[in-house]
C-alpha cells in the first residue's frame, strides 16, 4: 500500500457510542472485550512521580506503537486514543473524603486489534532505548471487558464531578440495576490546553441486573 494513501483510523469515531457521549442524558451501553496499554498504581492521582509518570509512559508507548506500525511491511495507522482511568477503593467513602492513600487506579489507552504482543515487546524495547521512562517496567498490554455500563459526559473541572457521578448512579439504580465494577473516566480534553470549565470527561460505571 502507498503510505501516502494510508487511511488513518480514528477509533473514537469507529466506536462513537463509547466515546461520543452526551452531557445531557445517561446512556446505557455494552462494552466488549478490547485491548489496552495499562499501568496499575495506588495513591494520589495528583502525584507526578506515580500517576504523572504512568501517563508519560503510556503515551510514549502509544506513539511508539503508532509509528512502528505505520512503518511496517503492511502499514497501519490510527489516531492515538485518549487517556482513560479506572478508580476503586476497598472503602467507597475514601473517594468522598479524598483519602487518596486508599485509592487504587489503572491508567489505560485503547489499542487497535492489530497490535500484537510481539509489537508491544518491540515497542517497549524501542522506547527503553530512546527515553526509558520511569514506569516502563509496569506497562503491559492486556484485555479488559466491562460489559453493561451506564455513562455520561461531565463538562468542567475534575474535582467537580460529584453531581455528575451522583446523577449517573441514580440512573442506574432507577433502572433496577446495581453498581458493579470500577469507576471509569475517559479524558477527552487535554488539561494543558483546555480551560477547566471546558474539560470534557466521560464518566462510566458498570452495573449488574438484579
Amino acid at each position: 500500500m502507498n503510505k501516502a494513501t494510508l487511511r488513518k483510523i480514528d477509533y473514537k469515531k469507529e466506536l462513537s457510542s463509547f466515546y461520543k457521549v452526551s452531557p445531557k442524558q445517561v446512556s446505557f451501553v455494552d462494552i466488549p472485550n478490547m485491548q489496552y496499554l495499562m499501568i496499575d498504581g495506588q495513591g494520589n492521582p495528583n502525584d507526578q512521580t506515580t500517576f504523572g509518570a504512568a501517563i508519560e509512559t503510556l503515551y510514549g508507548m502509544a506513539y511508539t506503537l503508532k509509528f512502528m506500525l505505520k512503518q511496517a511491511s503492511e502499514p497501519f495507522d490510527s489516531v492515538v486514543m485518549p487517556l482513560e482511568a479506572l478508580f476503586w477503593a476497598e472503602d467507597p467513602t475514601a473517594f468522598a473524603e479524598q483519602r487518596y492513600e486508599e485509592w487504587h487506579w489503572t491508567l489505560l489507552i485503547l489499542q487497535p486489534p492489530r497490535v500484537s504482543p510481539e509489537d508491544f515487546t518491540h515497542a517497549k524495547q524501542q522506547l527503553a532505548a530512546k527515553k526509558d521512562p520511569a514506569s516502563l517496567h509496569l506497562c503491559r498490554l492486556d484485555d479488559y471487558t466491562e460489559g453493561p455500563c451506564a455513562q455520561i459526559q461531565h463538562l468542567g473541572p475534575y474535582d467537580q464531578e460529584g453531581p455528575t457521578v451522583e446523577r449517573l448512579h441514580a440512573a442506574i439504580l432507577a433502572q433496577g440495576h446495581q453498581l458493579a465494577g470500577k469507576h471509569h473516566e475517559i479524558y477527552l480534553s487535554d488539561p494543558r490546553r483546555t480551560a477547566p470549565e471546558k474539560l470534557k470527561t466521560v464518566i462510566r460505571m458498570p452495573y449488574t441486573s438484579c
